[in-house]
């Protein structure tokens, strides 16, 4: 596995670990240092009389530390492996201590039991719903298009007094009605709706962010109504939008696995409400061309077990979600693979490219054609993945942008990050990944003649 001081820092939990770490880089601080093909160890010498163990599986990377830190990963697993892409010469090549080994070996036990079950779940025949089962689900349709069928009216409303008739005091009835979809079963609809209130009055552009807001309700409202006219899988999107989602059982009796060599193109983690961490982790399949989105939360301050480096690459199986743009997915097996070896033929993946799917080395008019299409035919999805080849990013007079081909893209970037990315380019074009919510683009990873960007929580 190629690491680098960039890629490490993009896995820290937050920007005090990562500084943390940077203080712990002295060789001197670590007596025991060791390294072979699947693992890197060491001994930190902390305030107490006994060092800390800290280790890391390459294969995830996966760490684990003595250290009494609830922090995943831990700084002193951080700056293990800052040591390793700076100095590699500091690890002693050797067979793993008992400590290690044992780790190593419970968790690769652990990890391979958990992918038996989850491709047993993936082979095994879809069980026939019950007839308590499907009765419950008619119950919880009924309650979502009450709901939907009470929404409409109240958006129409809406729009008959005019958005210049909103003020600081309409959020409260628009909270009101937002905990009424909540109660009629559809806690999606409700928090589409308290997004909107929240952006009522903010920034110069806010009528439009309203009117589009507003605009997707009215189409979730007409899709509840006519659900019964829509296909299986649109049916599914619109499930998952109105915040019924499928658990793991069903998608992985649902999909059918699709294996690949799959690039990590970019990773990024943030807060959510009620101290919940969020991880979104893109993924471009090698062979198929395919995009896929891990998503992955953390709840009460505990940390995420795998850890995933940017720009690496991994030979897994993936299970979609069943929708009419497949894109979230499910890890059902994997392992690390060479970057440099070869991807699985098409003979041996389960499925081939996707009509969305576009090339590694994509054109503007190639990306831009999967993205419509994907939001055509699932216009809920938030945030796309886009690969733009070929781009320069620029700083102008309000920010900063990525001319790419004959288009100019706002990036959502901090100064910090923004000049960054700028010196990697030196003024030349890059490969960059980002996620577009379909007015701005957020960088992720960047990759240059003179190095790789990933963003990270500095």
């Amino acid at each position: 596995m190629e690491l680098s001081a960039e890629s490490v820092l993009a896995l820290a939990p937050d920007a005090a670990s990562a500084k943390a770490a940077n203080g712990l880089l002295k060789p001197g601080g670590w007596p025991t240092l060791g390294a072979d093909a699947a693992a890197v160890w060491g001994e930190c010498q902390g305030s107490g009389s006994k060092p800390y163990q800290t280790q890391v599986d390459l294969s995830g990377p996966t760490f684990k530390c003595s250290c009494p830190s609830r922090k995943f990963p831990c700084k002193h697993g951080l700056a293990l492996l800052l040591l390793r892409a700076k100095d590699a010469s500091l690890f002693t090549a050797s067979a793993p201590p008992a400590w290690v080994a044992d780790w190593l070996s419970a968790r690769t036990e652990r990890v391979q039991k958990k992918e038996e079950k989850q491709r047993e779940k993936a082979t095994s025949p879809a069980a026939e719903p019950s007839a308590a089962a499907l009765k419950s689900a008619q119950q919880r349709w009924a309650k979502m298009a009450t709901g939907a069928a009470e929404l409409q009216p109240w958006l129409l409303d809406q729009l008959a007094r005019g958005l210049g008739s909103l003020g600081p005091q309409s959020r409260a009835a628009w909270e009101t009605m937002a905990a009424r979809l909540v109660d009629a079963k559809a806690p999606g609809l409700g928090q589409r709706l308290l997004n909107a209130a929240a952006g009522l009055l903010q920034g110069a552009d806010w009528p439009e962010k309203t009117l589009r807001q507003l605009g997707l309700l009215q189409l979730a409202c007409e899709a509840v109504a006519r659900r019964d006219a829509l296909g299986e899988a649109a049916q599914t999107d619109l499930r998952i939008m109105l915040g019924w989602p499928l658990d793991k059982e069903a998608v992985l009796a649902q999909s059918p696995g699709v294996l690949d060599h799959w690039q990590i193109i970019g990773v990024v983690q943030e807060e959510r409400d009620n101290n919940v961490q969020e991880r979104r982790v893109w993924l471009q399949g090698q062979q198929t061309g395919r995009r896929a989105l891990l998503l992955e939360h953390a709840f009460a301050g505990r940390g995420f077990e795998q850890s995933w480096l940017p720009l690496s690459s991994h030979a897994a199986t993936l299970a979609f979600y069943p929708s009419a743009a497949p894109l979230r997915a499910i890890v059902v097996s994997s392992a690390v693979a060479d970057s440099a070896s070869a991807a699985p033929s098409a003979a041996s993946t389960a499925s081939a490219t996707s009509p969305a799917a576009a090339p590694a080395d994509s054109s503007p008019a190639q990306e831009w054609r999967a993205l419509a299409q994907r939001v055509a035919d699932n216009p809920w999805i938030p945030l796309h993945p886009l690969r733009c080849h070929r781009a320069t990013p620029c700083r102008e007079a309000d920010g900063f942008s990525l001319h790419w081909g004959c288009q100019s893209l706002r990036l959502t970037l901090s100064d910090a990050e923004g000049w960054a990315l700028l010196a990697l380019s030196g003024g030349q074009p890059l490969s960059l990944m980002g996620e577009w919510n379909g007015k701005t683009l957020r960088p992720l990873s960047a990759s240059g003649a003179d190095g790789v960007w990933n963003w990270s929580l500095l």
